[in-house]
């Protein structure tokens, strides 16, 4: 099935395949999961929401409808909105981990990449909601601003007012530390 288009993928779970549902996961998995953990900023709470986003795929299959969204935006948009619903209901956290795994790095490399990580998720952490989630689908998961302003549900010069906005903070706290 490696082979085989999102759209049939998607007929294919609309009739209520488990393989076809079974590799959609394989697909898409590798792609929502760092999302929703920038996003939620710990694992666990990332896991729930990609784990919840799939099984509103399972459930709600048949309202995607090819040629008027991609897949691949209709389920960020799917993890997006389970985000912020998720964040609303909890109080935000701080803490953000991300693995470094560049085997060849010295521990001096490794540990001044970490600290600049560090550095970085704390200052994504203080963003507005939607300039973070903009910065994130763009620059981090190189969605195009149009996917990016699907997911968001706003125009792609609003999308780019954010990314510029959200930039410009970021530049702003990362000259200060």
């Amino acid at each position: 099935m490696k082979d085989v288009s999102d759209e049939t993928l998607m007929e294919r779970v609309q009739r209520r395949d488990h393989s076809a549902f079974s590799h959609l996961v394989d697909r898409y998995l590798s792609r929502l999961r760092p999302f929703a953990l920038r996003l939620m900023g710990n694992a666990e709470d990332a896991d729930d929401v990609v784990q919840e986003t799939f099984l509103r795929v399972w459930r709600n299959a048949h309202s995607w409808e090819p040629g008027r969204v991609q897949l691949t935006t209709w389920l960020h948009r799917i993890a997006h909105n389970l985000c912020i619903d998720t964040m609303r209901r909890r109080r935000p956290t701080t803490e953000f981990n991300e693995t470094h795994a560049d085997g060849a790095a010295s521990l001096e490399q490794e540990a001044m990449a970490a600290e600049l990580g560090d550095t970085v998720a704390a200052a994504l952490t203080t963003l507005q909601e939607r300039q973070k989630t903009a910065l994130l689908l763009c620059h981090y998961q190189g969605l195009s601003n149009r996917q990016a302003a699907e997911i968001l549900d706003v125009s792609v010069e609003a999308l780019e007012s954010l990314l510029a906005r959200g930039r410009r903070r970021m530049r702003q706290l990362l000259s200060d530390s």
